[in-house]
């Protein structure tokens, strides 16, 4: 009798492991290519945002928090107004199904794609741990509504990520440190406004530190 116990148990854990392997979503070949990313810093955590166009293999949204490799890199991050990575080809959707995996990239001090300096060359990041990940398809349509999505880091710390529309729309991040209640959802003077405006929109949410914007993929 335990012998048949022990092994429907065996049995059952392993119909389980099955099951949950079953459910994580194929690799597509398409998504392997270069996929620009920002990296972001909160005091000595550093983020990376990937920068998405409406084209595959770059149509969708991930953020991920990468490990901190010393301080002269934290440094970099920290001081810089924008930094970029160009990573060696990988699978994006290996992010979009939450995988811990190392990237190659050089690391430049504004964006690589519009004149920025190298800094790093064959630089090794550990992805360590999605934060947020998001397919562009089925959008809402361009208009001056603006909703987001949050990222819950700890207690009161939130990252705000714009949730990419149809053409013209934007990519802004930006972090609050929550005294009080934050909408999701708000109104803009335009479809795409300015970062001044909706860093604004946040202002009485609590500690604020914009994080990334950008327009000029999305329009």
């Amino acid at each position: 009798m335990r012998f048949l116990v022990c092994t429907f148990l065996i049995g059952l854990s392993t119909y389980a492991y099955s099951e949950e392997v079953k459910e994580l979503p194929p690799i597509n070949p398409a998504y392997n290519a270069e996929h620009a990313m920002a990296l972001v810093n909160q005091g000595s955590r550093i983020f990376a945002v990937n920068l998405p166009t409406y084209k595959q293999p770059h149509d969708v949204q991930v953020v991920y928090k990468i490990d901190n490799p010393d301080v002269a890199f934290l440094n970099v991050v920290r001081g810089a107004e924008l930094v970029t990575i160009k990573p060696k080809p990988f699978n994006i959707q290996r992010l979009m199904r939450g995988e811990e995996i190392t990237i190659t990239a050089d690391v430049y001090n504004g964006d690589y794609r519009r004149d920025g300096t190298l800094v790093y060359e064959n630089r090794t990041i550990e992805m360590s741990k999605q934060l947020y990940a998001r397919e562009l398809s089925e959008l809402a349509v361009s208009s001056q509504w603006q909703e987001y999505d949050l990222i819950t880091l700890k207690e009161n710390e939130r990252i705000y990520i714009h949730k990419i529309s149809q053409a013209p729309s934007y990519n802004h991040l930006i972090f609050v440190d929550l005294t009080n209640a934050c909408l999701q959802k708000f109104r803009t003077s335009k479809r795409v406004p300015i970062e001044n405006e909706l860093t604004y929109k946040f202002v009485n949410c609590g500690t604020l530190k914009p994080l990334y914007f950008d327009s000029e993929d999305l329009q």
